[in-house]
């Protein structure tokens, strides 16, 4: 299945997408999948909710003071994968990254849950080699050697990086839940900075700058006060404001993939949450671009 022949479902597109994919320098793709959620299913409606409230943001961001309408992006619509089979809809997500890869433009992915990124992130990683920076932003740890048996879980998707790449080009920030034994490994083998992202993001920016870098960013690192539509909220997280501000830290960076995940609407009657999502995806674009 390609990007390229329609097969795939789109009732809704991002604002301002452009018409062609070939006209684009990124392509979004939605990832409906949920199948390994630990705690509370849902963020397969996430690409389309993000979608539709994305309407009622302007193209103009005041942070970068850039408008969507000078970037050509094209929303590709959401993957069909197939129900519960984990195996297969992670090959279907990387099929699809690579493709994008090797037509050279970037990847933009939408979650969906955490899982979707390793894919992604594979690709990437095997476009751009040991050279690549993973930069996560979350609430948890994900470092799990496997969640109740299962290697391939949203518990799991940091772990499963350093399957292919090495971990000590992964960052993390943020991060405020995981086990002890989560936190020991991080020690050993990644770069973990707890319960804060700015102020650290600030002191480490410098060490990216001329690399790849592709940034995840699971929604939960906000504080559920402000984004309480998320399978695993997490108490004690930043503000949106601040989430805003660490993407103005990146704005020099050379990221050359990005996804953003775990946004599951039906606990959010408000729509902040994808509304955040949105906001900070419309500034992506223009980092990116």
């Amino acid at each position: 299945m390609s990007l390229k022949d329609g097969k795939i479902t789109l009732s809704t597109k991002f604002m301002g997408s452009s018409e062609k994919y070939e006209d684009a320098s990124i392509v979004m793709v939605g990832v409906p999948m949920d199948f390994t959620c630990s705690f509370r299913p849902g963020t397969r409606f996430g690409p389309q909710k993000i979608r539709e409230v994305s309407i009622g943001i302007e193209e103009y961001s005041i942070y970068m003071n850039k408008s969507l309408e000078d970037y050509a992006y094209f929303d590709s619509g959401d993957l069909d994968l197939p129900f519960g089979n984990v195996e297969k809809s992670l090959e279907i997500i990387g099929q699809a990254a690579k493709e994008i890869l090797e037509d050279n433009k970037l990847p933009l992915f939408i979650g969906g849950e955490h899982l979707i990124s390793v894919p992604v992130i594979k690709e990437v990683y095997n476009k751009y080699g040991d050279d690549l920076i993973v930069i996560h932003f979350d609430a948890h740890a994900d470092l799990r050697e496997d969640y109740l048996g299962c290697p391939n879980s949203h518990a799991s998707a940091i772990r499963r990086l350093v399957d292919f790449m090495p971990g000590k080009n992964i960052y993390q920030f943020g991060i405020r839940s995981g086990t002890k034994e989560e936190f020991e490994y991080a020690k050993a083998n990644t770069n973990m900075y707890t319960i804060e992202v700015l102020e650290p993001l600030k002191k480490v920016v410098d060490k990216f700058k001329g690399r790849p870098v592709h940034f995840t960013l699971d929604i939960d690192v906000v504080d559920p006060a402000y984004a309480n539509g998320t399978g695993t909220p997490e108490p004690g997280g930043i503000s949106s404001k601040e989430l805003i501000q660490a993407l103005g830290v990146m704005r020099d960076l050379n990221i050359v993939g990005f996804d953003i995940v775990e946004v599951s609407p039906h606990y959010d009657q408000s729509d902040r949450t994808a509304l955040l999502a949105a906001k900070v995806i419309r500034d992506m674009i223009m980092i990116m671009g």
